[in-house]
């Protein structure tokens, strides 16, 4: 099961275009890690032809998808292996520490200028190790036994030879197999937000939750430093913003109840969006009294000077 095939390579419009970003926009060659999981998809094998022949005789062979959710990246190559490829430990053990992704190493990427887009030898010999690491195996989710799958999935991005306009970069999914010591192109699916994605996409999940949303208002007014004026200054302030639909609750928006807080949240914008209006107008009314003010006094000053 470690060195089984996978059907394709899944990642994120905005987690690629995040990836290809970092590379272009880079000062040189750069390197980092990929994080995700490994999914067992059960194939679909209901027909209308009830004849032997119809039965897919492939139901029983696992259909493993990688998905690709975060990225590491560096500032320069060789950042957790040496330059004959081998892995440096420490160093690997360290970005994967320091690293806010939930998800398990499932591989690494390798980003580089005007070259062709194929692995090179050194970049073998660094997925050959990650790959035969046995404690950077992951589970196997949603798989009817406990197996592990390695982290041999690697991306290759390059550059075009010129500088072109338009075609800015090019990339291209493999994973590497232990059992043939080589790379396997892998489609790549990139999954967009949109209708015909729209069940697709429901298997990403935020790497980061819903964060807290407090807010700390020391007073509206000058008047108000003192710590109890500025406590009741807050609870104004928060009953102004929120209309009952307190800060917290907030967090329900994430979730499969999301639903229920829909039409909710969408009062809560529109009333909003009527107070944004009512203090525009206040503020072109304020306005244009300021600029009736100037203007007197400057017919003032011009009496007193003695032009009128």
């Amino acid at each position: 099961m470690d060195d089984i095939s996978l059907q394709k390579i899944q990642i994120s419009g905005p987690t690629l275009a995040s990836l290809i970003h970092r590379v272009s926009s880079s000062a040189g060659d750069v390197d980092g890690l990929l994080f995700g999981r490994v999914t067992h998809i059960i194939p679909l094998t209901l027909s209308d032809d009830s004849s032997s022949s119809a039965v897919d005789t492939t139901a029983d062979q696992p259909t493993l998808v990688a998905t690709v959710t975060s990225f590491f990246s560096s500032t320069s190559t060789a950042t957790f292996y040496s330059g004959s490829g081998d892995l440096h430990a420490p160093s690997l053990n360290h970005l994967l520490y320091t690293s806010s992704s939930d998800d398990r190493l499932i591989g690494w990427f390798s980003g580089r200028r005007k070259t062709h887009l194929r692995p090179s030898m050194r970049e073998s010999s660094v997925t050959a190790a990650l790959a035969s690491n046995f404690k950077l195996f992951s589970q196997i989710q949603n798989f009817p036994k406990s197996h592990t799958f390695p982290p041999c999935i690697f991306f290759l991005l390059t550059t075009p030879f010129q500088d072109q306009l338009i075609h800015t970069h090019e990339y291209k999914a493999f994973q590497f197999r232990s059992s043939t010591d080589s790379f396997e192109p892998k489609t790549l699916d990139v999954v967009n937000l949109g209708p015909a994605f729209r069940g697709h996409y429901g298997n990403f999940t935020p790497n980061s939750p819903f964060p807290d949303l407090p807010y700390e208002v020391k007073g509206l007014n000058s008047e108000s430093m003192i710590e109890d004026e500025g406590k009741q200054e807050n609870d104004k302030f928060g009953s102004l913003c929120d209309e009952d639909f307190k800060i917290g609750r907030l967090k329900n928006l994430m979730g499969s109840g999301a639903a229920n807080y829909t039409a909710e949240l969408e009062e809560l914008y529109n009333n909003m969006i009527k107070k944004m209006n009512g203090l525009a107008k206040l503020v072109e009314q304020s306005s244009a009294r300021v600029l009736e003010q100037e203007n007197h006094n400057m017919k003032l000053r011009y009496k007193v000077a003695g032009f009128e």
